[in-house]
């Protein structure tokens, strides 16, 4: 079940007047539909902010106040309501995509605490290059890969194969894979202590979050420079 909160600033609602939740899309006392309301992407589900989420019900919860707030309901509605309706339903999907993948959910949550999270440059690749953005135990590795990938390059520039070269970069794939693969599982290790740390606790798993986020957008910069190069 979805855990519900306490607005801490009720609202008055346009319709009845009583105050409510100034996370919700629908009045609890009337039922009417509301305003798209302020707050964070959990709020709109009733959620506390948390990294560990119960997704089954999270789906529910997203297809049940979906169904409430299509349009079609609402094509008698007062012309403020029509609008809500599309409005809360933008806001419903945005905070249902995001909450529903692991990592968006994460960076989305740390953001919401304050942390900066490197995305400029590594959303183009040019961390890769940088050698102060090198993870220190990949270094040597990012070196020769970045090797590697110059050589392929230059061979296909002049309509040659190189098997042996290849092999090395299907190799180094995996290598970094794997890395990425433990990341995630680092990661989720840090959701429970966040989930269920005093301020202390999360305030450290909070920076080993932003820290590996940072490390996997390097390694998911590697095995896509790859993937390319190899299916180039």
């Amino acid at each position: 079940m979805l855990k519900v909160l306490d607005s801490a600033v009720p609202v008055a609602c346009w319709s009845c007047s009583i105050g409510h939740n100034d996370s919700t899309l629908f009045c609890p006392h009337c039922s009417k539909i509301q305003p798209p309301p302020g707050g964070d992407f959990f709020s709109v589900f009733g959620l506390a902010p948390r990294l560990n989420l119960d997704l089954p019900a999270l789906e529910h919860e997203f297809h049940r106040l979906s169904r409430k707030l299509h349009p079609d309901r609402f094509a008698r509605a007062l012309e403020n309501e029509k609008q809500w309706s599309l409005a809360d339903t933008a806001l419903l999907n945005d905070a249902y995509r995001t909450l529903k993948n692991p990592l968006s959910r994460t960076e989305y949550l740390l953001k919401l605490l304050g942390a900066e999270i490197g995305e400029s440059a590594a959303a183009d690749g040019k961390d890769r290059k940088d050698p102060s953005k090198v993870p220190a135990d990949l270094l040597e590795e990012v070196f020769d890969l970045n090797m590697q990938l110059e050589e392929m390059r230059m061979a296909r520039r002049m309509g040659e194969e190189d098997p042996a070269l290849m092999a090395g970069l299907s190799e180094a794939k995996a290598r970094f894979t794997a890395l990425l693969a433990a990341v995630d599982h680092d990661l989720r290790a840090e959701w429970k202590l966040w989930d269920e740390g005093d301020d202390s606790a999360r305030q450290a798993a909070q920076k080993r979050m932003v820290a590996l986020l940072d490390r996997r957008r390097y390694l998911s910069n590697l095995v896509r420079d790859v993937t390319e190069t190899l299916g180039a």
